[in-house]
């Protein structure tokens, strides 16, 4: 075995020790998904309030039945209910593992600062499905469902007795109980709250002026519901048309001349494995995922050391902390949790930045003997029809990727993780912060990663694979690189769709596209759902 081959052993090893730990503790942590659906109901519930804006009465009521079904609050009771189930299993998940853990002091900190995340956010469902109860004339029950939760020790439990005492029979109210709704309520949650303590008052001017705000709020959060429901819909259906076309193609014209055919030979590979091996672990996984993240979080915490008093004595144990406490996820990082949101979106920024430079440096470095390079890599032609693979191939993603994600909620039952970002931008209100995200994830990353697996992996594979066989393993390469169990079944169908755009238009541009479009989506949708949750 040569010196080189030596190195990379010893590079695969750790690497695979690192990512092990972290898909390891992904399984731990709960999807975005949860969320998602708690903001889409929130949404939901709001846009429950629009009366019609004028329209004639029957229109406005067929439209209502459209949106909301036969009942809007019973609809986002099962849904509310659904994540909560969710979330308590989680939980319980959760303390399982850390009775039986003899894991370290940190993984017990992050197992515990996941398991009470988890607990909050019953906290959160069960204030809700209160209100929802309220409003459905089930008050008994809505004062059951606050009361218990006033009685716990959460952030949560000063809203439930404000809101117990508000609809019990008689009333009780406080000077407080305005600043309390305003402060630990939002949405439809506040106003119906509101709503009840203006009635309760008599402060009729108020609650005039509150119904009138609601009016307008709802009529504005019903447009953002159909943003991220209905259209993506339509977008489903027309992708679902299109695929049944496809597959009709194929079964009567034969898999030479259907567009679903996959032509093999189209790259001369004049490397072998070891080079594959070089670039993806050496480059991508070693010093990406791994040496980059590190001299990051190294530099972060040197940096705030500095700026303290006494940061030239503290640095030593803020870089000695910094590295007994590393992690890939540089989310976890308590020196990036303690950023500004506009802070977390230039770091994650910068880290992309540096990531795709290291990486493609070691690819360019891992190749240059073999320039000029044979025809057809690294294709990028802004001619040819390059936008009709790129847009066709995102429509046909839609319905598979939404079996895929029914399917794998089944399998992880709200847990497994998901890509750091998503929360962020979920929670994020800076349009510079969002700004940064989105180039981020819409056009840094469609670009480098592109380039990387389906520009070098992909084609690099067909030495030794069928090209099917190559787009198939270059995907699940592609899920596993983004360290979340969850991701990886969805993101290897992702992949492979991303793949075969790109091997029947031979032009990465097809491929960037519909990774910048399907990313752009994510991100758009994301932003009016947390946006419209306030």
């Amino acid at each position: 075995m040569t010196f080189k081959r030596i190195v990379l052993s010893f590079l695969t090893f750790i690497v695979a020790l690192e990512m092990g730990a972290s898909l390891i503790s992904s399984l731990s942590e709960p999807q975005v998904g949860s969320q998602l659906q708690l903001y889409q109901t929130d949404l939901l519930v709001q846009a429950s309030e629009w009366r019609g804006s004028g329209l004639p009465e029957a229109e406005v009521q067929q439209f209502r039945s459209a949106v909301f079904g036969k009942d809007a609050l019973e609809t986002a009771t099962e849904q509310y209910l659904e994540v909560r189930e969710a979330s308590a299993t989680g939980l319980a998940r959760l303390q399982q593992i850390e009775e039986t853990s003899e894991a370290s002091d940190g993984s017990n900190l992050q197992l515990s600062a996941t398991a009470l995340a988890q607990q909050q956010q019953i906290n959160q469902i069960d204030l809700r499905l209160g209100m929802v109860q309220a409003q459905r004339d089930q008050v008994t029950k809505a004062i059951q469902t606050w009361r218990q939760l006033a009685d716990s020790a959460s952030d949560e439990a000063i809203a439930a007795d404000t809101l117990a005492n508000l609809w019990q029979t008689p009333p009780v109210t406080q000077p407080e109980t305005a600043a309390v709704i305003q402060a630990r309520l939002s949405g439809w949650f506040r106003y119906s709250a509101l709503k009840r303590l203006y009635s309760v008052n008599d402060q009729s001017e108020q609650l005039t002026q509150l119904e009138a705000s609601e009016s307008v709020i709802a009529e504005r959060t019903l447009i953002k519901l159909s943003l991220v429901g209905i259209l993506p819909s339509l977008g489903g259906l027309l992708g679902t048309a299109g695929l049944i076309a496809l597959i009709g193609q194929r079964l009567l014209k034969g898999k030479e001349t259907a567009i679903l055919a996959i032509p093999e030979g189209q790259w001369q590979v004049p490397w072998d494995w070891e080079v594959i091996w070089q670039v993806i672990v050496g480059g991508f996984l070693f010093v990406g995922q791994i040496v980059l993240p590190l001299g990051l979080q190294v530099g972060l915490a040197a940096g705030q050391s500095f700026l303290l008093p006494d940061g030239g004595a503290d640095a030593g144990l803020a870089i000695a902390g910094s590295l007994a406490h590393w992690s890939p996820d540089w989310t976890s990082d308590s020196l990036v949790i303690g950023l500004t949101s506009r802070g977390k979106a230039f770091y994650s920024l910068v880290f992309y930045g540096l990531m795709a430079a290291s990486t493609l440096g070691v690819l360019y470095w891992s190749i240059k003997s073999y320039l000029p390079l044979p025809k057809d890599w690294f294709r990028l032609k802004l001619s040819g029809k390059w936008p009709l693979w790129g847009l066709g191939s995102y429509f046909v993603a839609l319905p598979l990727m939404v079996v895929v994600s029914l399917l794998n909620q089944q399998i992880w039952q709200g847990q497994g993780g998901n890509n750091p970002i998503l929360q962020l931008v979920l929670e994020e209100r800076d349009p510079l912060a969002l700004g940064m995200f989105l180039f981020t994830a819409a056009i840094a990353a469609p670009v480098f990663e592109e380039i990387l697996f389906r520009g070098f992996l992909l084609p690099s594979l067909t030495r030794y694979l069928p090209v099917w066989g190559a787009i198939g393993l270059s995907s699940l390469i592609f899920s596993v690189a983004h360290l979340s169990f969850s991701e990886v079944l969805p993101l290897t169908v992702l992949g492979a769709i991303l793949g075969f755009a790109y091997v029947r238009s031979r032009n990465l541009m097809s491929s960037i596209l519909l990774h910048s479009a399907w990313n752009s989506v994510t991100m758009l949708g994301l932003f009016v759902l947390g946006s419209g949750s306030n």
